[in-house]
This record gives structure tokens, sequence and C-alpha cells, in this order.
């Protein structure tokens, strides 16, 4: 049994003190697909550094993470994509919008959202998104220039059915679930239980969304498998099942 962690932050300086440990854990649980989204600038060298380390199964992706977009985005995005012209990546990653802490920068985030799509599109890349508080502002940017180069995954989704529907309607996107559907009172997995597995891939989010049972402390990627637990609950089928659609899913999207 496989499974693949399609979004864990392992360079984190949470994992300073067992990172190594920490990761070998999780592969030998059977989670050997690790992919590994980029911030800005500040992350890339530990990111690549953990690929080096663990290189059959750490994939490092590339791009500016939207609370990163700020007055110097531009800087920002030159540095990614000088990145991107020096070697490849199994992503760009993660982009988006959040308007969570900061709706004052949204212009700004859509410009670096809408660069960093079209870069995934010339190099045949997927594309990873972060939204937080924005969905119609993703989906004004998404429907604007969708067409069959698109393909990527919908990161954290935490949305209804109505918006996971529209997200699965581009054609080429999978939905991220993370440690959200474990907890009690959220309802997302009211919205998972009603979609096809085809349409998932899972992920930790790791340091951060740490599922049921252990939800407030670090997310660690050896966690996935309480998500997977949870996903197999709700459509009623085997641990087994869920790791190989999941897994296959996660292949559709990056290639490998």
């Amino acid at each position: 049994m496989i499974l693949t962690d399609t979004h864990t932050h392992l360079y984190s300086s949470q994992f300073d003190e067992d990172r190594s440990e920490m990761i070998q854990n999780a592969i030998d649980k059977g989670i050997a697909r690790l992919f590994l989204p980029n911030i800005d600038s500040n992350s890339i060298d530990g990111m690549l550094a953990l690929e080096k380390e663990f290189p059959d199964n750490c994939f490092a992706m590339m791009g500016l993470h939207p609370c990163s977009v700020k007055d110097n985005y531009k800087e920002e995005l030159a540095i990614a994509e000088k990145q991107l012209d020096q070697r490849d990546f199994c992503a760009i990653g993660e982009i988006g919008i959040d308007l969570y802490w900061d709706k004052s920068t949204l212009a700004i985030q859509q410009d670096a959202f809408r660069t960093q799509i079209n870069w995934a599109k010339e190099r045949s890349f997927p594309f990873v998104i972060h939204c937080r508080d924005a969905f119609d502002e993703i989906f004004e940017i998404m429907d604007e220039l969708n067409d069959d180069k698109m393909r990527g995954i919908f990161h954290c989704f935490t949305g209804t059915v109505e918006q996971a529907n529209h997200i699965i309607n581009y054609g080429g996107f999978k939905l991220g679930i993370g440690g959200v559907v474990t907890f009690k009172n959220a309802g997302l997995d009211k919205v998972v239980e009603q979609i096809d597995m085809k349409h998932l891939v899972l992920e930790t989010d790791s340091p951060y969304l740490a599922p049921t049972p252990y939800r407030g402390k670090r997310n660690e990627s050896s966690y996935l498998i309480n998500i997977a637990e949870r996903v197999s609950d709700l459509h009623q089928t085997s641990l087994e099942e869920v790791a190989k659609i999941t897994t296959a899913n996660s292949k559709e999207v990056f290639g490998f």
C-alpha cells in the first residue's frame, strides 16, 4: 500500500529537531510520495536540501505563496522564475489568493496568481492552488484562463459541493483533502462523501491542520493514514482502495 501526501511543508522549522526521523517514519508506514510546496525565496534552500536527502520520496514545487505576495512580489516572482529556468519541478505551487489575513493585497495577489498560472501552462506543469476566503476571486481568474493546458490540485479544499463541482468541471483538477475532513463539526465530511474518489487526492499540509486525534498538535506526514481512514469510512471502502485510487490520482496530476 502506497499513500501520497500531495502537500506537506516538511522543510518547516517545526521539524528541525527530528526531520529525518519523522520523514522516515512516514515512509515506513507506506506514505512514500511526499510533495513539497514552496512558500517564497526563504524556503527554497531548505526544500531543495530535503529533496536531495530523500530523492525517491520528496518532490519539490516552485512558486510564491499568496501570503508572501507583498510590495516586493515581483522580485520574489523573478527568483522563483529563475529557479524554474534552472531545473524541473513537479509543479508550480503553492499559488493562489488568501483574503483571510490581508484583503488590501488582492490586486497584487491576482497578478501573481495569473502570472504563475501562465508559467504552468507554458511549461506544461500542474499547479497547486491555495484558497482562503477567496473562492469567487479564484474562480474568476480560473474561468478566464481555463483551457486544456490547466491541471493541478485545489489544495486544502473545504468548500461546498457546488464549489467542488465547479473545480471538477475544469477537467484537470483534483481536490486536496486534509485533516479538516476528520474534524467533528467542520462539515467537510458531508461534502467528501458526495464526491467520487476519482476527484480526490490526500494531503496533510504539515505542520498545520493535524487530523483528529492529533488536532492542535504539530502535523506530520505519517498522520495521512488518519485522513485516509476517514475517507475510507465515508466511501465505505477499504484503506487499501483509498490508497490505490488517491495515489493514482496524484500520478495523473504530477505525471509520475
